[in-house]
């Protein structure tokens, strides 16, 4: 039962100090600005271009809210965690309706400030000539996958080394991820990101494979971390380490002495 109450994190939901309504919000926001910049881009109509714009924007919104929510800004990164116990069942769910909802904002507020000759630019994802529904499936695992063995990665506690760069790294997975994709599926690699330009186009071919395709490869990416390669250990300095230290600090205590000793 303990353990139930753990993973459905009930208890944030009346604890104050949690910060989860700050956190919901942190996501909102921070998806809301992943479409506008990221979706805004598509009108260059330039892989690269698109691709950094998408990733650089994932990057500094971890940035600013990172600390605040964890900066997940996608249901498949968020589905990932929850899976393999990093985030509460109940959270999750919170989270997920709110990147839904921010990203469908973020949409709204680009087409407002787009005229009408910009509508084809907004970002709305579509499988690409040729390719089939399970083709776009196997695509858009492959690349939520990525990001969420990624995210795993560089937010394991036992390499705090990471922390630092851990938004650009985040970013960059993305922008690969986008590299790959564009050209085959519009790179979704986010559902909430597609939901939102698909509902304010009111465009939904194949949606489907834009949310399972995404949530199975975070999935997948999670388990992967955890379960294959397994997360990193803290490193155990050796004995001598600390016996050098131990050393070097005796010799600099006795050298300090001589120098305080007065002359005869």
């Amino acid at each position: 039962m303990v353990n139930l109450k753990n993973a459905l994190g009930a208890d944030e939901l009346t604890d104050k100090k949690v910060g989860l309504p700050r956190a919901l919000l942190a996501e909102f926001f921070g998806t809301l600005l992943l479409n506008f910049f990221g979706c805004g881009a598509v009108i260059t109509k330039n892989v690269v271009a698109i691709s950094l714009a998408f990733g650089l924007t994932v990057a500094c919104v971890i940035q600013g809210i990172g600390h605040v929510s964890g900066g997940h800004i996608n249901p498949a990164v968020t589905i990932g965690l929850v899976v393999i116990g990093k985030v509460p069942i109940i959270r999750g769910v919170l989270y997920v309706v709110a990147q839904c909802a921010g990203a469908i904002a973020g949409s709204a507020i680009l087409r407002a400030l787009s005229n009408d000759k910009l509508e084809d630019f907004l970002g709305v994802v579509e499988l690409a000539d040729g390719t089939t529904p399970v083709q776009g499936f196997g695509v858009e695992f492959f690349l939520a996958l990525m990001l969420v063995l990624v995210v795993c990665g560089v937010c394991d506690a036992a390499k705090p080394d990471n922390k630092p760069i851990t938004p650009l790294i985040i970013g960059v997975a993305v922008t690969v991820g986008h590299l790959v994709g564009i050209s085959r599926t519009g790179a979704g690699m986010n559902p909430a990101r597609s939901l939102g330009s698909a509902v304010v186009m009111g465009a939904f071919y194949n949606h489907w494979l834009y949310w399972v395709g995404p949530i199975m490869g975070g999935i997948a990416g999670a388990l992967l971390y955890v379960h294959a390669t397994g997360p990193a250990k803290q490193p155990e300095a050796p004995a001598r380490t600390y016996a050098s230290v131990s050393t070097e600090e005796k010799e600099l205590q006795t050298l300090t002495n001589r120098k305080n000793v007065s002359p005869a």
